[in-house]
């Protein structure tokens, strides 16, 4: 993992101003988007046998991504997954971790969760006798997940990388540094490249990393929270890229994105413009989050990296469900502080101009559900008085009204909002129908914005999903 230093940003505004006109021509570019669409359908696995195993061969997603990759252990995933992790790793001076990070996605995980798991494992070191060492720990310890195709390892090799010596200072690094990190943006677009059809969607991790229980059950709820909804990037760590989830329909282009750019600055940083190159301005993270860095030495020259995740829970016990639902209300947004905003685990909320008696927040979900306890927060630490100060949550049934715009026609009150807060466990002992909506009441006008932290709903029933 990269240790982070202060540095100016300065440098990088003419980096960005062309990241920008360059992207907004290839994003806007139909050709190319569907050349792109061609390459990736017409990419096939061929394997050959070579002194590391076997060979994939004519896979390219870009044309300028034509790339062999030596299969070192494992076969090319059959099935496709719901999730794909990728780690990429290289010898380190001191310290190793690979073989605990992967150690932790498999214990971590249920049996019905490693059905829907890939991992791919990127040996990006051009030191050969290395890769064969660790290859052969890594089989050693966990055969049985690569004869069940859910491990693969992966190697690219050296004539493949651009050039990697005499490259641009930027940020006054030193020359090793800058090919430290430019090397570590190759091997990661290598890896994207390769993992662009193995599941639906893509977690970044790194190789010195601890993982929550039951990581993937969190993630897909929050998937299935925000359905419906357009993101980029969703952070499930704070720490560099650890825990980055992408859409692996973006894995092409991202991993075009870091090859061209390379030189120009660490991956981390890259990663925050392509987002925001793709129209998500801000960072949508969830807390606690799912990853902790658990290296003590940085794969840069053995250095010292203390980094630690202080909002990371290894034993998850209460995380909310928050069934796929459409999100409406008639109050007066504030900018960009939409309605779902409050709908997730996200460090982001909803933020309405004064409300007005009668002004509401609704929830209309996909299908009737029990619901077993449901908690809103409103306001925020730096805003304490933009509370709901009066209203109540309601519950509906028997939905009426066009798709985009249904309510229910008939609600029951639970309960009145105290100090801006509202919790109550057992609603299904208490409520005897399934539930179609979930409605946030204003019940007296007041002078205060208003900011609705977070909606949590729990379930009775594991989702469907």
């Amino acid at each position: 993992m990269r240790c982070f230093r202060k540095r100016s940003a300065l440098p990088v505004l003419g980096v960005l101003i062309f990241c920008l006109l360059f992207m907004n021509l290839y994003i806007e570019d139909e050709y190319v988007v569907e050349e792109d669409k061609r390459l990736r359908d017409a990419s096939t696995h061929q394997l050959n046998s070579d002194s590391y195993g076997n060979t994939v061969r004519e896979f390219s997603n870009f044309s300028s991504i034509n790339v062999t990759y030596q299969i070192l252990a494992g076969i090319p995933i059959a099935r496709k997954r719901f999730l794909t992790i990728g780690l990429s790793s290289v010898k380190r001076k001191k310290g190793n971790y690979l073989l605990e990070t992967i150690k932790s996605i498999f214990e971590q995980s249920s049996y019905e969760e490693l059905k829907e798991i890939a991992v791919v494992v990127h040996l990006a070191d051009f030191d050969l006798t290395w890769c064969e060492s660790i290859v052969q720990d890594i089989s050693r310890k966990f055969s049985h997940h690569i004869i069940a195709g859910r491990l693969a390892i992966i190697h690219t090799p050296v004539q493949y990388y651009p050039v990697l010596e005499g490259l641009k200072r930027n940020y006054n690094d030193p020359d090793a540094r800058v090919k430290f990190r430019s090397k570590q943006n190759v091997d990661y677009a290598f890896l994207l490249n390769f993992c662009a059809n193995l599941s639906d969607y893509y977690l970044m991790l790194e190789d010195d990393v601890r993982c929550a229980k039951n990581f993937l059950t969190t993630i897909k709820k929050v998937i299935n929270s925000r359905k419906g909804s357009n993101w980029v990037t969703l952070e499930f760590s704070k720490l560099g890229y650890i825990g980055k989830l992408y859409h692996t329909h973006d894995l092409p282009r991202l991993a075009h994105f870091l090859l061209m750019f390379y030189q120009e600055m660490p991956c981390d940083w890259l990663l925050i413009h392509f987002r925001g190159l793709l129209a998500q301005k801000e960072a949508i993270r969830f807390k606690p989050s799912l990853f902790q860095h658990m290296g003590y030495y940085s794969s840069y020259k053995g250095a010292e990296n203390k980094l630690k995740d202080d909002d990371f829970e290894e034993d998850l016990l209460d995380i909310p469900d928050n069934p796929s639902a459409i999100l409406s209300t008639n109050m007066n947004t504030f900018e960009n502080y939409e309605v779902n905003r409050a709908y997730s685990s996200a460090e982001e909320y909803f933020w309405a101009k004064p409300p007005s008696s009668g002004d509401f927040y609704h929830i209309v979900f996909e299908k009737p559900i029990k619901i077993s306890k449901i908690k809103v927060s409103t306001g925020t630490e730096d805003r304490q008085n933009d509370i709901l100060h009066h209203g109540t949550l309601e519950v509906g049934e028997r939905l009426v009204g066009t798709k985009k715009n249904k309510k229910c026609t008939t609600y029951l009150r639970l309960g009145d909002f105290m100090n801006g807060n509202f919790e109550m466990d057992n609603i299904d002992r208490k409520v005897l129908f399934n539930i179609d909506c979930i409605r946030i009441l204003v019940t007296k006008n007041q002078n205060e914005w208003l900011i609705i932290k977070s909606i949590s709903v729990w379930t009775t029933e594991t989702l469907n999903q």
